[in-house]
């Protein structure tokens, strides 16, 4: 036979991406739409069954405004103006006092809050608080009691059971985890719900609600403090905060009233003393007088008497400013951990000593209270211990001045009080000794009356210490959980249900090894694509039928219109080979509608069911299988006794394989398949050969020489991509003629020619026949 040459140049795309189209993929997986449906419900009532055994927990919040002079708060009140004693806060160290594990830890013990109580439920244990009839009371635990919860179930009103075991109420009970009280808070009643008892270590307890607990100001410039807790039980929450914020403000006002009860302190000891000297000086003046019988005294002794009085007062105030320097330079002088308490100042009239002695009391006050939360190697610590240094120094060497001015006083008031004494013994003796003991009345009066003074001063600033914060908010919390959140736990379910079919689906494209698109195709060989093919509902062998308008029918209605352009002979008849891999790819059936396809359009057509060891053909079609191609190959019949027409078909032939025979193979080498051709070609115009597949065994090599053009059907999913390879080759090596591929059994996410051309007009040609239907 002549070589066939091509009457037009093959246009092959090649793919220059390795990925599908977003249309490709979103109908290769909305095929599978049941299953996504599917795993859409089940991760549904996944996250309906995990939020119903996830305990909610709240957001409970509170706010407290800090005063803090260094951001311009500062109290305006006259009894804050008396506060001289008051440390300074900064809202910095305040939020590390809210937070420290010793406020905690009394929040703790005063709500009881290591003992919880549960209401089992048929999900989880939920948590009760407040309302329960009794209060379980830890006296000496053991390591059992913090293992597992107890179970707790009231038997009467005198008697509840503690897991397996019975005890009596308000008493105190010896049991495996430790001496325990059960203490009923309303009469108990058998009716009355068991309730679980979970209790934890006190410190275990302390350190959990420190880290759910968050302390932060609203802004950089804002001395309020947004403090925040994380809670399954609102009502629990709002209790630990108000506590929390109550426990703050009674450790603010003993840390803030130190100072002034101290000295409020060493001024009532004062006063009890000079009390008792006072009234002793006064009974010696009225004995004295009585028995001197001393009524009123001169104009020159009551003289002299005033300025020894007012000498000696002067005296007394010096000694006693000298004694109060005393103290004040044993303070300074004295070290942190030996210090007692801050001497009085009152005495000193030197405004700048006594603001350092304020100053540095500050400064103890405020190392005191950020030692206790902090470490000795605090760089805020070690500041203040540096401030407290030189402001002492600075104390020393105003004290040695002070002492200098003091005693230089002290010397010239002795001088002057010699002199006065000198001239009150020109005065008689009743006179001199009743001044002696009216002059020393009174001193230790004004002293008193000073030291009264004094007292009243302090104990008003004792007063005015009030909490230098205010409550701004109450404890509050939201109405619905912060976690979980039930649209985003849906929202999350939701997309593990969505990615598994996905993957699931994805898993499969990357382990499977078929020809799921063109593109693999065009990738792996040159071999130019003729069509493609949907695939076929299954019902009938023949879709192409008169008056078929289904997509598979117009498909193959394009490929017989293609088959012109593979002619090598405009006039003479055309032989067409169909092939395959492997079995099963659908060559019997794109041959047999290829076939009536063609007989449609008044072409004589004659399919060849030459697949001599698997034929399908006489059966699809329901034809006799008696006599067939083996009889004519080895000469026991003519071409008009093989010949069988097709029903419903006038142009249309079947040669049917006949009895099969034990060596195809040599029949199809025999001298008889060249004259079948030959007297084919006399008959008819287009001669189909159905042969068996390449990949399997040779017949079609044998068959190839005769035929005008090879289909070779590629089947999605179906043909490995391997396969493709050996189609390659046998396209570069010429040993079929016009060799063409049919992509078959399209699925309908991997193909889109049919869709933009066919898949609207075909639908409504469908309900248009549906209606001419009903109407006839």
């Amino acid at each position: 036979m002549s070589e066939n040459a091509y009457s037009y140049t093959p246009y092959q795309v090649y793919s220059t991406e390795n990925e599908p189209n977003l249309r490709v993929i979103l109908l290769r997986y909305l095929k599978h739409w049941k299953w996504f449906a599917l795993s859409l419900t089940l991760a549904g009532a996944a996250g309906y069954v995990y939020l119903q055994y996830k305990t909610p927990i709240y957001k409970i919040q509170a706010s407290l405004l800090i005063k803090d002079e260094k951001k311009g708060l500062d109290g305006e009140s006259i009894l804050k103006e008396m506060d001289i004693l008051a440390p300074k806060k900064t809202v910095e160290n305040e939020v590390e006092i809210i937070r420290s594990f010793t406020l905690m830890d009394k929040v703790v013990n005063r709500l009881d809050l290591d003992v919880q109580y549960f209401m089992p439920t048929a999900t989880i244990d939920e948590e009760v608080y407040g309302n329960v009839p009794f209060r379980f009371i830890v006296e000496r635990p053991t390591s059992e009691l913090y293992e597992d919860k107890l179970l707790l179930t009231v038997i009467d009103k005198s008697h509840v059971r503690i897991n397996d075991k019975v005890y009596p109420v308000n008493q105190s009970i010896h049991t495996p985890y430790g001496r325990l009280r059960v203490f009923a808070k309303k009469p108990l009643m058998a009716s009355m719900e068991p309730m679980k008892i979970k209790v934890s270590p006190r410190t275990e307890t302390v350190n959990g609600y420190l880290k759910l607990l968050t302390v932060e100001t609203t802004s950089k410039a804002s001395t309020v403090l947004q403090i925040t807790l994380e809670e399954a039980v609102p009502a629990k929450g709002e209790a630990i905060l108000a506590q929390l914020i109550d426990e703050y403000n009674q450790a603010a006002l003993v840390d803030k009233n130190l100072l002034a009860a101290s000295t409020l302190s060493f001024i009532e000891d004062r006063l009890s003393l000079i009390s008792g000297e006072l009234t002793t000086v006064e009974k010696d003046v009225e004995q004295y007088k009585t028995q001197q019988g001393i009524t009123d005294l001169s104009t020159q002794a009551q003289s002299f008497l005033m300025t020894v009085q007012d000498n000696d007062t002067k005296l007394n105030q010096v000694n006693i400013q000298l004694s109060s320097l005393n103290d004040i330079e044993k303070y300074v002088d004295s070290k942190a951990s030996s210090r007692g308490t801050t001497p009085a100042t009152l005495s000193l009239s030197d405004p700048v000593l006594v603001g350092l002695v304020t100053k540095v009391s500050e400064l103890e006050l405020q190392h005191d209270v950020l030692a206790r939360t902090t470490s000795e190697k605090n760089p805020l610590l070690q500041t203040l211990d540096g401030q407290i240094k030189a402001t002492k120094e600075s104390i020393s060497e105003n004290i040695q001045s002070i002492k200098q001015q003091l005693n230089s006083t002290k010397g010239q008031l002795s001088t002057t009080n010699r002199k006065l004494e000198s001239m009150v013994r020109t005065v008689p003796h009743k006179e001199r000794a009743l001044m002696n003991i009216t002059r020393q009345q009174a001193i230790k009066n004004n002293l008193y009356t000073y030291l009264l003074q004094k007292r009243e001063e302090t104990a008003l600033s004792y007063a005015s210490a009030l909490p230098d914060s205010r409550t701004v908010d109450l404890p509050r919390h939201e109405a619905d959980p912060i976690k979980p959140v039930k649209a985003l736990t849906f929202l999350l379910f939701g997309i593990v249900g969505l990615l598994m079919p996905i993957g699931v689906l994805a898993s499969g494209d990357m382990l499977n090894n078929r020809v799921r698109r063109r593109s693999d195709v065009e990738d792996a060989s040159q071999v130019p694509i003729l069509g493609e093919v949907v695939k076929s509902d299954g019902k009938k062998a023949l879709v192409v039928v008169s008056k078929s308008r289904s997509v598979i029918a117009e498909q193959i209605r394009a490929l017989r219109t293609n088959l012109q352009f593979l002619r090598s002979n405009p006039t003479g008849s055309q032989i067409i080979l169909f092939t395959s891999s492997i079995s099963g790819e659908g060559k019997s059936f794109m041959s047999m509608n290829l076939g009536a396809s063609l007989a449609l359009v008044d072409r004589p057509t004659v399919i060849l069911e030459m697949d001599l060891r698997k034929p399908k053909l006489h059966m699809s079609l329901g034809m006799r299988n008696s006599v067939g191609i083996s009889n004519y190959l080895i000469g026991e019949a003519t071409l008009d006794d093989v010949l069988q027409p097709i029903e419903g078909f006038p142009n249309y032939f079947l040669i049917p394989c006949g009895p099969l025979p034990p060596n195809p193979s040599e029949l199809l080498n025999g001298p008889y398949l060249a004259q079948l051709f030959d007297e084919l070609k006399a008959r008819f115009a287009y001669i189909i050969v159905d042969s068996p597949p390449i990949g399997l065994v040779t017949d079609a090599q044998v068959i190839a020489p005769f035929a005008d053009a090879t289909l070779y059907m590629v089947r999605h999913d179906i043909t490995p991509k391997t396969h493709l390879k050996m189609v390659d080759t046998l396209y570069k090596e010429h040993r079929f003629n016009n060799l063409n591929v049919i992509l078959n059994a399209v699925d309908d996410g991997e193909s889109y020619y049919y869709s933009y051309s066919y898949g609207e007009y075909y639908e409504e040609d469908k309900s248009a026949r549906k209606s001419r239907k009903a109407l006839s």
